[in-house]
């Protein structure tokens, strides 16, 4: 599975990348079949957002690194080096651009956008 990255580099210019995760085949629950897991990343808190249809950001770096999973809608993300992407519904994005101008981003659809945004521990 794939997922995209948002960070920044040393000199504070925002780009996208892409991380590849394993799943290791785990004896999960007790008198079922294995299920393939990934390893394990600590959580410092969630939140649901809903954002509304329409809704634009100006350049901001993200507050924390957070994974965000669009639950519903569709949101447009450009980052400072300039690519734009576009993200829907069961798209996650690994938020980690806290520094530097960061990214600008958009709800793109005529709907609202809900999302799970899960702060990552360091």
């Amino acid at each position: 599975m794939r997922y995209t990255r948002l960070f920044s580099d040393e000199r504070g210019e925002s780009h996208f990348g892409e991380v590849e995760i394993e799943f290791a085949s785990t004896d999960y629950v007790e008198g079922a079949a294995p299920l393939k897991l990934s390893p394990s990343h600590a959580a410092v808190d969630y939140r649901f957002m809903d954002a509304p249809a329409g809704w634009t950001s100006d350049w901001h770096p993200s507050s924390a690194r957070n994974l965000f999973v669009v639950l519903s809608g569709e949101w447009e993300v450009t980052a400072s080096d300039g690519e734009t992407r576009r993200f829907k519904t069961g798209d996650v994005l690994l938020v980690e651009d806290t520094t530097g101008k960061g990214h600008a981003s958009r709800v793109v659809r005529e709907e609202n956008s809900v999302a799970l945004m899960v702060q990552l521990g360091e």
